[in-house]
C-alpha cells in the first residue's frame, strides 16, 4: 500500500536524493515535498482520464435562467469532489452530451455549471487524495512529475530536471496507451456478454 511519503521518496530517489522518514521532519527535502505534493497531484489528475478518479453524479439545480429566451439555461452546483468536469448530459439521454459553461457568479456560492438540460448528470475527474486507491501507472507518473518539479529546487541541475520531464512524458504516454487498451478490452467483454444473453 503506497503512502504520500512513499510517493515523495520515489520522487527523491529519481533525483538521487536521500529518503525522508517523515514529511514533518526539519529538512529541505521534506519541506519541498510538502510544498509541491498537492499542486502536482491535482495537475496529474487533470492530465488524463484515470479510471480510479472517474466520477459521475446527478447535478443539483440551483436556478432556471430563462432571460426571455426560447431555450432556457439551467444553473447547477459544481460537484463537491470535482477536479475537472469532462461532460454534462441529460438524465434521459446519457449518450448525448450537451454543451456547458463553468462560471463563477458573485450571487451564487462558488463555481456553477450552466447548460440547456433541465435534468443533468456530469462525468468528471474526482479530486482523489486517498493514495491507497491510486493506480500503479498514476503513482509512476505522479512521482516523476514531482521529481521534475523538485529537481531544480533541490539540485539546481537543469539537465536532471529536463531528464525527469522526459521520463514523466513517456510514463504519461504509456499510461494513456494502457488505458485505451483496457477500455477496448472491457468494451469487448461487455459486448460479448450482451451477445451471449
Amino acid at each position: 500500500m503506497v503512502s504520500k511519503l512513499d510517493i515523495c521518496n520515489l520522487a527523491l530517489a529519481q533525483l538521487g536524493q536521500a529518503s525522508i522518514s517523515s514529511l514533518d521532519q526539519e529538512d529541505e527535502q521534506a519541506r519541498r515535498c510538502t510544498l509541491f505534493y498537492e499542486p502536482v497531484r491535482r495537475e496529474i489528475l487533470r492530465t488524463h482520464n484515470w479510471r480510479f478518479a472517474r466520477g459521475e453524479a446527478p447535478l443539483t439545480l440551483i436556478e432556471k435562467d430563462s432571460m426571455g429566451s426560447a431555450c432556457p439555461q439551467y444553473v447547477y452546483a459544481y460537484p463537491q469532489d470535482c477536479l475537472f468536469l469532462q461532460s454534462v448530459f441529460p438524465m434521459d439521454t446519457p449518450n448525448k452530451p450537451v454543451s456547458f459553461q463553468e462560471l463563477y457568479r458573485k450571487d451564487l456560492p462558488g463555481r456553477v455549471i450552466i447548460c440547456g438540460a433541465a435534468q443533468a448528470r456530469a462525468c468528471y475527474t474526482r479530486d482523489v487524495t486517498d493514495t491507497t486507491i491510486f493506480d500503479p501507472a498514476f503513482i509512476k507518473v505522479f512521482s516523476l512529475a514531482l521529481a521534475a518539479d523538485l529537481a531544480i529546487t533541490l539540485t539546481g541541475d537543469m539537465n536532471l530536471a529536463q531528464k525527469m520531464l522526459q521520463k514523466y512524458a513517456l510514463a504519461l504516454e504509456e499510461a494513456r496507451r494502457s488505458n485505451m487498451t483496457e477500455s477496448f478490452e472491457i468494451h469487448t467483454i461487455e459486448s460479448s456478454f450482451v451477445e451471449q444473453r
